[in-house]
This record gives structure tokens, sequence and C-alpha cells, in this order.
């Protein structure tokens, strides 16, 4: 009988079965965090795929992947051969062991220790750089795909004659190779001289010769190959001057070549460029010579000469050559530098008129009917009456409106336009299923008349309510795609959607294809990972037909499709063709333009409106550009988040570039239809960092550009002071010598340093106009009140000081609108809507019209020159302004502007009239409702008085719809 107690064998038995148990154990744990792991990575590449397959552009996902996969495997492939070749070459050209030195064999516990792993040390370094640099290049995807596809601009640098495509699509490709090859050869260099240190091949200090002739042969081919690269870079640098950028006292940023840089530098760098070639073959000459004594002697002149040459002769040249007649020297250049910037920002066809500021009419009432049809006066201004829009139309807490609404038109009026969207923190109560099944989406596009108010300051709505009824055909509401739409929904499951809410909640499911299906049980584990949600995977409101939406900002959605464009700050909608659009100006720019100086676009495009409003962004914050063009238009789709390039700059190389890097994902002009026309229009962005440019670059002329003596700047906004830029304004306007009213986008300037007005500058901004982008900048030749010192003038009205005061003392605010600039007669009319909202009140109310006519030529005792009036409304002030009425009926040909502070006229149906006075009706019951709440009971009254008056209007239209 075995012993089974305490033999050898019955123990080492039972500890041996628990131990394989628990290597197994192990090892499926193993296994199982790295397939965990595996997943996770995996995750956010498959939802990727999936997002993109759903918005129809996956051909940019697999380009994009198989570029950077691409550049990965070949720039990691090359530096992980040139690492590994060069320390396996250092390996063989080891000395014998009884040629090496004490201080060398003190090394051996380091060569013995490798010796078992040098095989594994190898790949693992030369996997590791390979790695790094695969990475590294990758990056540079953009930089590739403008290097292969490149497409000429037909347009030669002064300089060296070479094509702009050149500098814009080349040259950033080369200097990559020649950074990447920079790298591979110090990499390669250290490399080698570690691995022959090791093995005996360099000494440091012990006697005699300190490195092996192999060592001394290989480590001199590699030197050679870098100062190769070196003779290369200083060819490359000759080029890089027509787009270096330097500081000139003259113009401040300056971009291309100066006097020094054509006399000096370019001279220099094909002297140094010949220097590093001779040197390279004195380096490679070492293979034969063994010595290293006349390549380091060449090392050694190139160095000196790089300092003689590239740096002491230049500033010999600047200090007494240029300094002694700068303007002279600099003139050929600047000339150079003007013409580059005008035609890279699209500024070249604008030339200043003079315009005198002196009015052409002497006449009052000729002047007072001019006002009438000089322009559509937009005293509805969008970035104060969102809180107005938002208490009368914001229906339910869920929904909010935008900070700054926008400005559109509509039936050929200018109309201030915002969208009712989902506001998740407004929801009752706050769970996954509510946030993202139940609350899903906006509704409604509400519309204000952009020119007129009614009796109590309010907006008159054209479209309003919920869902909203006004002048627009039946469109869809639902807003499921927004730019406060920030969280993911999931929608078309067994889980009902919330609708709206009008007499009891109305319920709804998604029916569109829109986002990515969640049927299958892989697709909600692979979101459940990438979204760090678990309920995704196996929440029971998720069945068939599940959908989940994401990425849902049109910003977001255009940058995903086209991440080669960069995006305006302000997406604005539009209903068009009974759906719901975003429209997203996106442009393509470069920073390789030669000779045109460079802007920085989140500086330039930041104004008042922007600096501090979430909802305008600014344009892509720190990018540094010197050629822009809004070469695409974009829409998106606010109900199942289409997304749709047009191409709008049929001429622009860079997105003729991108369009054959991306083929299919632009749609042409041609494609873009008529009612989507009608609501395109000249962008901001692109129109600040033109004005921006044109403060200086309105001159043309060498000499007065550098003596700066007519440069200008964008004034501050006066109506606030945070000491931002003025923002530009739309509005329907008409400029000198046109004979009807453009929607056009405009702006001031005034002289640096002064506040008068020094020019003024609009751009027909209605894509369907055949002057649609025509800059027209007036340069006011005399002396008129800029908009600071308008400002300055109406606030020490003794009027405006009475009505501050008692504002303040009925414990109110007072909230100044925008100040708006129109061209009239010569002069110039200012016009500023004057907001009032009491601190317990909801929003602000329009309750003041300020207007100036400003003239350079003001004769004493003339009271309609330089006259600033602060009144009831616009036809109040306008009449206060030039001291005559305006005439009782509105010529055929022109009519009056609808004028706010004053009821708007009935509507020509009785139909219509009924409509207008229910919907008064429900607007003073709300305003009665709401001063209940706060037991303001002078709005209270009020509101039952407008109440009565709308109800009784309703009565006797209902009477005449019944009267035969």
């Amino acid at each position: 009988m075995p012993d089974r107690g305490g033999g050898p064998s019955g123990p080492r038995m039972r500890v041996g079965r628990p131990s394989r148990r628990a290597r197994t154990l192990l090892m499926t744990l193993g296994v199982l965090a790295v397939l965990a792991m595996a997943f996770v990575m995996f995750a956010g590449f498959w939802t990727d795929w999936l997002w993109y397959r759903s918005v129809h552009y996956s051909s940019v996902f697999t380009t994009t992947l198989w570029t950077k996969i691409g550049l990965f495997a070949v720039f990691g492939l090359l530096m992980g051969l040139a690492v590994g070749l060069n320390i396996w070459l250092a390996y063989r050209l080891r000395p014998p062991l009884s040629a090496m030195s004490l201080e060398q064999q003190s090394l051996d516990r380091y060569r013995m220790g490798l010796a078992p792993f040098k095989k594994w040390v190898l790949l693992a370094v030369t996997a590791l750089v390979a790695l790094i640099a695969g990475a590294s290049a990758s990056g540079q995807w953009r930089t590739w795909l403008m290097w292969v596809n490149g497409v000429k601009f037909g347009q030669k640098d002064p300089q060296f004659g070479l094509d702009v495509s050149f500098y814009a699509f080349d040259l950033p490709w080369y200097r990559f190779l020649l950074a990447f090859g920079f790298a591979a050869a110090v990499l390669s260099l250290i490399a080698a001289a570690l691995t022959h240190y090791l093995y005996g091949g360099l000494r440091i200090t012990s006697p005699g010769a300190r490195a092996t002739a192999a060592a001394t042969g290989h480590l001199s081919v590699l030197l050679g190959v870098f100062v190769s690269l070196k003779a290369v870079a200083y060819w490359l640098d000759r080029y890089g001057l027509a787009v270096k950028s330097s500081d000139f006292k003259a113009t401040g940023n300056w971009t291309g070549l100066r006097y020094v840089d054509a006399n000096a530098y370019l001279p220099a760098k094909t002297i140094l460029f010949c220097i590093a070639a001779i040197c390279a073959v004195l380096f490679f000459a070492t293979l034969w010579r063994r010595t290293w004594q006349l390549p380091v002697i060449g090392f050694g002149l190139m160095v000196l000469s790089a300092v003689l040459i590239g740096g002491l002769y230049p500033a010999i040249v600047q200090k007494f050559q240029v300094q002694p007649n700068e303007q002279a020297k600099e003139a050929p250049y600047i000339q150079k530098n003007i013409d580059a910037t005008r035609k890279a920002y699209a500024i070249d066809g604008t030339k200043p008129e003079n315009y005198s500021g002196k009015s052409t009419v002497k006449d009052k009432a000729r002047l007072r009917a001019d006002a009438d049809t000089a322009a559509g006066y937009r005293l509805l201004d969008p970035n104060i009456v969102s809180p107005t829009f938002q208490q009368l139309e914001q229906k339910r807490k869920y929904y909010q409106f935008p900070t700054t609404l926008d400005v559109d038109r509509y039936q050929g009026k200018d109309t201030v336009i915002g969208l009712r969207e989902l506001n998740i923190r407004g929801i009752p109560k706050r769970n996954w299923i509510n946030d993202h099944f139940t609350y899903t989406h906006g509704y409604g596009a509400i519309m204000a008349a952009g020119t007129q108010t009614d009796a109590n300051g309010s907006p008159v709505f054209t479209e309003s309510g919920l869902p909203t009824t006004g002048q627009l055909p039946t469109y869809e509401q639902r807003i499921y795609y927004g730019e406060k739409t920030d969280q993911y929904s999931i929608v078309g499951g067994p889980q009902r959607e919330l609708d709206y809410e009008e007499n009891g909640e109305k319920t709804t499911s998604y029916k569109e294809k829109s986002g990515v299906s969640l049927s299958s049980t892989f697709n909600r584990a692979a979101y459940a990972v990438a979204f760090s949600e678990p309920q995704i995977l196996y929440s029971g409101a998720i069945g068939d037909g599940s959908r989940i939406l994401y990425n849902r900002t049109p910003k977001d959605r255009v940058e995903a499709v086209a991440p080669w464009l960069t995006i305006d700050g302000d997406a604005y909608p539009a209903v068009v063709g009974g759906r719901i659009q975003w429209i997203v100006d996106a442009y393509t720019t470069t920073n390789g333009y030669p000779y045109a100086s460079r802007t920085t676009l989140g500086d330039t495009t930041a104004d008042s409106l922007t600096v501090g409003n979430q909802q305008r962004t600014v344009v892509a914050q720190q990018n540094q550009v010197n050629y822009i063009r809004n070469s695409v238009k974009a829409t998106v789709d606010a109900y199942d988040g289409t997304v749709k390039l047009y191409q709008w700059d049929t001429e622009d190389p860079v997105l003729k570039t991108w369009m054959k890097a991306f083929p299919d994902t632009v749609q042409p002009k041609s494609a873009i239809k008529g009612d989507l026309l009608e609501h395109l229009r000249y962008p901001q962005d692109m129109f600040k960092v033109q004005r921006e440019l044109l403060t200086r670059y309105h001159v043309t002329n060498p000499a007065q550009f550098y003596s700066g003596s007519d440069a200008w700047q964008v004034p501050d906004d006066p109506t606030n002071k945070d000491g931002n830029a003025v923002p530009p304004y739309y509005l329907s306007m008409k400029m000198p010598g046109d004979t009807a009213q453009r929607f056009s986008l405009t702006t001031t300037f005034t002289p640096n340093g002064r506040p008068n007005l020094g020019g003024f500058m609009a751009v027909d901004a209605d894509a369907t106009s055949k002057e649609y982008g025509r800059l027209r900048l007036l340069r006011v030749t005399q002396d008129v009140p800029g908009p600071a010192q308008v400002q300055s003038k109406l606030n020490g009205l003794p009027s405006v000081a009475q009505f501050v005061r008692d504002l303040k003392g009925a414990d109110s605010d007072i909230q100044y609108g925008n100040l708006l600039t129109v061209p009239l007669d010569g002069g110039f009319l200012y016009v500023e809507p004057v907001y009032a909202q009491g601190r317990n009140a909801l929003y602000p109310l329009l309750k003041k019209v300020a207007v100036s006519y400003v003239d350079a030529d003001q004769p004493a005792g003339d009271t309609t020159k330089d006259t600033t009036v602060f009144e009831d409304n616009l036809t109040q002030a306008l009449n206060a302004v030039f001291g005559v009425d305006a005439p009782t009926q509105p010529t055929p040909e022109q009519p009056n502007p609808d004028q706010p502070g004053t009821t708007p006229p009935p509507p020509a149906s009785n139909d219509a009239a009924l409509k207008q006075a229910i919907a008064d009706a429900q607007k003073a019951y709300d305003a009665g409702e709401a001063a209940l709440q706060k037991q303001d009971w002078g709005a209270y009254g009020k509101a039952q008085e407008d109440l009565q008056a709308a109800l009784q209007r309703a009565a006797e239209a209902g009477a005449k719809l019944k009267s035969p």
C-alpha cells in the first residue's frame, strides 16, 4: 500500500494541481484583460466608422485612415531601418577583444549582460524609434495629401518666379522630409556612437587613437549625411524667405523678403549651401583618408561662415545700407507685400472711394425723404432681444434660444430668427431616460420683423407659437441637430419621445435613418464603452429600431466630414424647402502664400459679440494664415442631420486640391437650389478678416504705407465698456450711387489714435445678387464724428440723462442696441435703438430711438447738421433730426420701412386680422400671468388693458368675416 499521507509523492501531487489551476486562471485573466483593452481601443475606431458611414462620408474616414496608416508604416519602417541598420553595422565593425583597451575591458559586464539579449535589444530600440517616428509622420496626413494632390495657383511669386502652389503645397512637405532626415541622421549617429563605444570602436580616456578606422569611417558617413541635409536646408531656406515672418516697424507683422533678405540673406544662403556641400564631401572622403582633420576644418569653416555670412553680414547691410534710407530701399518690397496681401485676402479689387462727409443736399424735406429710403433700419438688435424671445416664446423650461440671434431675409425683409432648441438643464426631472430618450429635440423657428416693434417695444413676431404659425408655409419643426444640442439621444426604439406640450403631452418616435443603429448587441457594447455608459448595453429602453444621435452641433458635423476646412464661428438657421437647415460658412486657408502678411484668425475675428459668448465661437483660435477663401457653403439638416458641402468659390486652388484628395464629398455650385441661395449671405468672419487687413492695406502707395499716415483701426464698440471691437452689422441699405437697397454687411473705421470717422465699408451680402461679395470702401476725406463721438454726444443729451434718471428711479436699466451707420447724401446717419429693462422685468423692451445726422459742413445755426436726437420711435427721431415731418404717404416705388415704437398696420385680410388679434390676446394673457406671479400690479393692469383691446379687435374681425 502506498503511503498517501506523508510520502514524497503524495504532497507533491496535492500541491501541483492547484498550481496548474492558478497558472491557468492567471493566463485566462490575462487574456481577458488583453481582449478587454483591445476592445476598448477598438470601440473608438468602430464607433467612428459607424458614424461616418451613417452620414455617408465614409470615404473621408477611409482616406484619412489609410493615409495615416501609410505614413506611419513607411516612415516608421524607414526610421527603424536607419537606426537598426546602423546599430547592426556598428556591432559588425567592432574590434576584436584583444585590441580593446583597459577602458573598454571595464565594460565587459555590460557586454556580457547584453549578449544573450542583443537581438531583442536591437528589435526593441528599432521598434521604439519606429513607433515614435511613425506616429509623428501620421500627423502629417494633411501635408502629404496637399502635396500629392496640389493644384497650380496660376500665380508666380515675384522673387523666384515659382507658382504659389510650390510654397503652399510642396515646400511644407519638403520641410517635413528634411526634418525627418535630420531626426534619422541624429538618432542613427547617437545609436552608432554608443554601440561603437560599448564594443571598443570609440575610446574616451584611453591613450592612443580615439576611434578605430571602421568606427571613423562609419561615423564620418553619418556626419556627412547630416551635413548634406544641412546643405539642402540652406537651399530650401532660400525659398523660405518668401514666406518668412518678421517684425518690420513700418507694418508690424511682415511676410516675405525685404531688402536685407534679397541682398544679404539670399546670397548668404547660397554660399552656405556650397560650403556645406563641400564639407559633406570631406566627411565622405574620410572613408579613404581615415583622418578627421579635413572634415573638422570644413565643419568649423561652415559654422564660422554661418555666423559671419549668415548673421553678421546681414546685420551690417541693415545697419549701414538700409537704415539710412529705409523708405527708398524697402519700397519695391513693400509694393510686393501690398500686392500679394491684397490678392491673398481677396481685397485686391477694393479701392477706396473718396467720400467728403459733406452733405450734397440742402433741402431738409429732401433729406428727410431720402432717409426713409436709405436703409431698412434694423432696430431689433439680435444681441439684446434673445431674452425677449426666451420669455415670450420659450413656452417650456426645457427649451432655449441662443444668446445672440441671427439676421436673415424672408419675403425680402430683414428678419431676426432663433430656433427653440432643447435645454437639457431645464428638464423637470433629470435621469438617464429623460435626458437621452424622452427629451430629444427642440421645436420650431421663431422669427420677428427686424425693422419694427409693437406699441410696447416688443418684437412683432412673424412666426411664433408652439407649434409655430405665421408667414412660413408648413415645414418640419422638430430640431434634433442644433448649436445647443451637445448630448447624445437614443431615438426610434420602444421608448416614446416627448414631442411638445399643448393641451397635454404629444409624443412621437423618430422615423428617419439618421444616427447609428443600436439593434446589434456588438454596436451597443461598443457605444457603452465609447460613451462610458454601461446602460446602453443592457437597457430595456433600447430595442429594434433604436438609433443613437451624436455629434449634433452643425459645427461639429461639418468639421468631422471636412477636417480640412476652417469653420466660421456662427452657423445660422434658415427654413428652406420645408426643412430647417443650418447654414455653415467654411474656409480654405494656407499660411504659405509668398509675400502675403499673416493674421491670427482668433484675434482678428474677435469682437464685442464673440468675447464671452459661448454660442458664437471664435474661429480657429490661434490659427495663423495668409490666404483665405470662403470656398464652401455647408448645410446641416436640423431634423435628420444630413450634411451637404457645396463648392462656392469655383476658382480656389486650395479647394480644388482637397476635392482631388476627397473626391465626391463637395457638390458643385450648380447643385445649390434657388430657395437655399436666397438665404446664403456673406460670412462675418471673412468680412472681419478683410476689414482688419484693410486698416493698413487700403493704402497701395509704398511710401504712404511705410509712413503709416493713413492707417486706420476698427473702433471699439461704443455701446459697451469692454473695449472690444465693434461687430459688423447686417442690414439692407443703399451705398452712394445705388438706386435700391442691398442686403449688406457693414463696418466703420477710425484713423489710428483718433475718434473721428476715417472710412466706411459695406459688402453686398446677398448671394442672389450679381455683385455678391463686392466690397465698397468709402474714405472719409473731411472731419466727421465717429461712433464713439456720436455715442458720447448721445449720452450727454439732457433728454437721455432724464430718461436714465427715470429708469434708475424705477429700478430699471438701459441697454444700447447696435449703432447703425448709413451714408446719406454726403453725410452719415447714425441710428441706435435703446432698450429698457426693469430689475424684476423678464426681458428688455425697445423704448427709445437715437438718431444723429453728421455732416462735415456745419454752418452756424444750421440744426440739420451734426444733430443728435432721442425720441420715442424712429419716425419721430427722423422728423426731429431733420426738422421736418415725413411724407404722409410713402411713394409707390420705395415704401417707407416699418417704424418701431408704433402699432403695426392691420393685416390686409380680415382672416389675418383675426389671427393677429388672437395672437396679441395670448401674448397679453401670458404677460398678465407673469406679472401676477411677481405681484407687479402696474404691469398686470397694463396687460389686462392689452388683453381687452385684443379681444375687442378679435370680435370685430370675426364679425367682418361673418358679414356678406
